[in-house]
């Protein structure tokens, strides 16, 4: 007995030190009392905890060990701040105006650092050229030519990371200066990313690194032989294995972004295709695909706070076909496209054509302006691209099209407003 409770006690010590917090204390007039933790998984966000506030603080534990990216968001105010986790106590001071943050103090050791260097290397990139031209003008005897000497010598000195005490530190900037940078002192080559893809520990998938990276990497092929670098990058990964499926989830959005159709498909095929267990990452990319394919059931949406319509839900909407449009006020392509929409909607409507907007806005005065000169059902989430039918519905851009039947499934992606009139035979 006394053996058993010995055993319990070691593993509850070892689960408790697995464990660390985030701390953030809020302003009391600040309107966001509801907040969601994040990690990272690739480019997508993956929920850690959520919490309410109480008082003026909020306190996140998370349960397992996390070294990584991080990001905290309040969606009654659509706000958000980022930091880093290195699987220690976090604690954090925001400065806001009412439903604003202007400022995150970061209090633990990880977080200051990563925030001096990344203001460190901003400044050397940027400011530093034009101090010393500005230096030509400036005796350096003066008291401003000798502040501006310093600075440029300050700036001239590489901030030194310990590997050991801040490992996620010294891994992001590193490989950020090796890989990423504007100005490398050499260019990696394309079977040198691959190499690092393929042979970098876990810290990959939580140091937002992997898309740029899988970017460059596929920069470096040239559009001619984009599908053959692919096909060699997957090869060398294995899609049985949870980095090849994280990348191919990747590279799939990567190519939906940038509308390569042909490629999307290709590889989200070989993902359908696979026999071997699949992540969560991929299985999730496959779901939100699989959601809006031709022939699809769209996915029923209830609208918040709908505009033109006494209807509850995207489904309740009674039309022959529906035209679903994703757009924001902010979009330059949805400017021009909506009004191509609006000059022929008395003739869909006459055709019992309705359209539902779904905007991405997260600005509640842009976004009511706008919609004031659309007669159409209108809703928004007023979350931008933190709305949850950006995953529901595979967005990643806008304007996004659908048309729907009465019994809502998707019979046409057109790609703009002029190709669904085409589609609807409305001249």
């Amino acid at each position: 007995m006394k053996r058993n409770l010995l055993f319990i006690t070691i593993l509850a010590t070892v689960f408790l030190k697995a464990q660390f917090s985030v701390s953030v204390q809020t302003p009391a007039h600040f309107q966001g009392k509801e907040a969601i933790l994040y990690t990272l998984n690739g480019s997508k966000d993956i929920i850690a905890a959520r919490e309410n506030r109480k008082g003026n603080g909020l306190n996140f534990r998370v349960p397992t060990p996390y070294t990584g990216m991080m990001k905290v968001y309040f969606p009654e105010v659509n706000a958000a701040f980022n930091l880093i986790s290195e699987n220690k106590e976090i604690s954090i001071i925001l400065e806001t105006s009412t439903d604003k943050i202007n400022n995150v103090i970061y209090r633990d050791e990880a977080n200051i650092l990563m925030e001096n260097i990344q203001d460190h290397q901003k400044k050397t990139e940027m400011i530093a050229p034009a101090l010393v031209q500005i230096q030509e003008f400036y005796r350096k005897d003066s008291d401003f030519g000798k502040a501006v000497h310093k600075e440029i010598e300050r700036l001239k000195v590489k901030p030194t990371i310990d590997a050991t005490k801040n490992p996620f530190v010294h891994y992001y900037h590193t490989n950020y200066n090796i890989y990423l940078t504007e100005k490398p002192a050499k260019a990696p080559d394309q079977n040198e990313i691959l190499k690092f893809i393929q042979n970098s520990g876990d810290m990959l998938e939580t140091s937002s690194l992997l898309r740029p990276l899988l970017i460059r990497y596929m920069n470096t092929a040239g559009n001619a032989q984009v599908s053959e670098a692919t096909d060699r990058l997957l090869h060398a990964l294995n899609t049985e294995t949870a980095r090849g499926q994280t990348v191919l989830s990747e590279l799939i959005e990567i190519f939906d972004v940038y509308s390569m159709t042909e490629m999307k498909e290709k590889y989200l095929t070989l993902a359908k295709n696979l026999k071997c267990t699949i992540n969560d990452r991929l299985a999730s990319t496959i779901a939100s695909n699989k959601n809006v394919e031709l022939g699809a059931v769209f996915p029923d949406y209830s609208f918040q706070s709908a505009t033109n319509t006494q209807t509850k839900t995207l489904h309740s909407v009674k039309a022959d076909k529906k035209v679903i449009v994703f757009w924001s006020s902010t979009c330059s392509h949805c400017e021009a496209d909506l009004p191509v929409l609006l000059e022929k909607y008395h003739q869909l409507k006459d055709k019992n054509i309705e359209i539902i907007g779904l905007s991405l806005d997260s600005d509640a005065a842009s976004y009511r302006n706008k919609i004031a000169a659309l007669p159409w059902i209108n809703d928004s989430e007023l979350r931008g691209w933190n709305s949850s039918y950006t995953e529901t519905y595979n967005i990643s851009a806008t304007p996004t099209y659908f048309v729907l039947d009465a019994a809502n499934k998707i019979i046409a992606r057109p790609d703009h407003a002029a190709d669904v009139l085409t589609f609807l035979n409305i001249k």
